[in-house]
This record gives structure tokens, sequence and C-alpha cells, in this order.
């Protein structure tokens, strides 16, 4: 994850943005509600997906994005990350997949949302491809912060 924020994003680690990849037991195992999937090819990590649940906060998001997302009902997919050299063999729709149906499963979760960096290589296209969009950020007045928010299908939850 930290490779995301150094070489795709470009930001580096910032804590108030980051600290859940410092602390991912905090952020996502211990809360019923989360979850860290990692996928693993040999001893190398080659791709991560986590769920939080919480939605976008205002700011630095529109207020009326945060307002359509609210924090407890949202199940918002983050950290969806492939290695460059693992990329195109599926992973990160698995990996959606597989969150999608966590978040079904989990129970009081109404809205499936995240948001991407289009400046990240193929992400706009990959999220397109999957989830509708909610906020180009690009097209406000000033940019915001040059994200997309999307919202994705909720799964209907598997049968026991």
């Amino acid at each position: 994850m930290l490779d995301t924020v150094y070489r795709d994003l470009g930001s580096g680690y910032v804590p108030r943005w980051h600290a859940d990849i410092i602390d991912p037991e905090s952020a996502y195992l211990r809360p019923d509600r989360c979850t860290l999937l990692v996928v693993r090819h040999g001893d190398e990590i080659v791709a991560t997906g986590a769920v939080r649940d919480r939605g976008p906060a205002a700011p630095p998001n529109p207020q009326w994005v945060a307002d359509r997302f609210p924090s407890g009902t949202t199940a918002q997919l983050c950290r969806i990350y492939v290695r460059p050299e693992h990329r195109r063999h599926g992973l990160a729709r698995w990996l959606v997949r597989e969150l999608g149906a966590f978040a079904a499963g989990a129970g009081g979760y109404t809205s499936l949302y995240l948001h991407t960096d289009p400046a990240v290589p193929g992400a706009e296209p990959f999220w397109r491809s999957l989830a509708a969009e909610v906020c180009d950020e690009r097209a406000l007045p000033g940019g915001g912060q040059g994200i997309i928010h999307f919202e994705l299908p909720m799964p209907v939850p598997a049968a026991v």
C-alpha cells in the first residue's frame, strides 16, 4: 500500500490520509464491518483491497458527496492496488467482487462507494467499467482534489 502512495500517487505517506496503511489492524482487522484482503504470489504481496465503514468526509470532498454516502451505512472500498507486473490478470476485479460480498454480508451497508485518482495509470477506465460516476471533481470550479467519486451496486447477500 505504501508503494501506491509513493509510486502511483506521488504524494508519499501523509499521516492524516494514510494512517490506516501503517496500522491496518486497527483500521481493517479489528472492526467487525471492515476487512483487508491481501493477495500473495510466493513471498511477495502483489495486491490489496479493503472495506472501511465510513463515507467520504467534507471537506475535503464536496458536501453533497459526503451527504450521499454517510458513515455507518456506506462501505467504502479503498487501498485497492495491484503491482504493475501483476495487472491485467483479473486480481482487481476479484478483489472488488470479494469486498462487495463482504460488505453485503456484514449487514447495515446501503451503499458501496469509492474514489480514485485518475492520474493513476489504468484507474479511471477500470472503475468506469464497474461503477457509476457520482462526481468528477475535475469538472468542479477549481478542480477540487481532481479525484472521481464512484458508486458500485451493492451485491445481494449470499444465502446462508
